[in-house]
């Protein structure tokens, strides 16, 4: 694999598109080619990597997965594409897998030479790259629930998503949890959310106050 190779891949992904010449080359002398064997993980969910992967040929699966195993494909990657900036980014863990769907040549970038690319962590721009980052995983959670969650599952998760820990250890929804905005959320009738919420309350797992606000007062299941 040349160089120029290299370089051109580069030019083609987004993330370096708007790189002055000098730095798309430094960016090329620092990748390093690596070759995945069919069924091979490239990134875990819930690890961190610290490396930028491209690939170069091949194919390889994005997916995310429950406790039981079942498997979602959130996207199928090819030539050009990339994945790995996210954890980069905001320095989380993985919120997908990615495995080699067949034998995959990538290049890799490392955590120090990626980040030569970003801006100051002070900087606005910065700022809305961590804010779209959140973004997307976040999407990424809500198809997971839509598609391994039961109704019940997916409120509870939701619940929890929404709700903030005092420092007394309690979590709380401050405001109104309106039942025709959480069906909307969860994929689900207005009515049949209104029946999970009103059997967690008897449960006592959760408590509405009178101000609208909810009380979590047990585990919730998908905790």
């Amino acid at each position: 694999m040349s160089m120029l190779s290299n370089l051109d891949l580069i030019r083609r992904v987004p993330l370096f598109s708007m790189l002055t010449a000098d730095q798309a080359q430094a960016i090329a002398d620092s990748v390093v080619k690596r070759r995945f064997r069919r069924g091979e993980i490239v990134v875990e969910q819930g690890r961190k990597s610290n490396a930028l992967f491209i690939l170069l040929n091949g194919r390889a699966r994005v997916l995310t997965s429950d406790t039981r195993g079942r498997e979602v494909i959130l996207a199928v990657l090819e030539s050009g594409d990339y994945v790995g900036e996210m954890s980069l980014i905001d320095n989380e863990p993985h919120s997908a897998t990615v495995r080699a769907e067949v034998q995959t040549d990538m290049l890799v970038l490392a955590r120090a030479d990626f980040a030569r690319c970003l801006p100051e962590n002070s900087t606005l721009s910065y700022g809305i790259l961590r804010g779209l980052v959140k973004r997307l995983r976040n999407a990424d959670r809500q198809i997971e629930s839509l598609a391994l969650l039961d109704v019940y599952g997916r409120v509870a998760r939701t619940l929890l998503d929404m709700a903030e820990e005092t420092p007394e250890g309690i979590k709380i929804i401050r405001h109104k949890v309106s039942r025709q905005d959480m069906a909307k959320v969860v994929g689900a009738s207005r009515e049949m959310v209104s029946r999970v919420m009103k059997d967690l309350e008897e449960r006592g797992v959760i408590e509405t106050q009178e101000n609208g606000s909810v009380i979590i007062k047990e585990r919730l299941g998908n905790d």
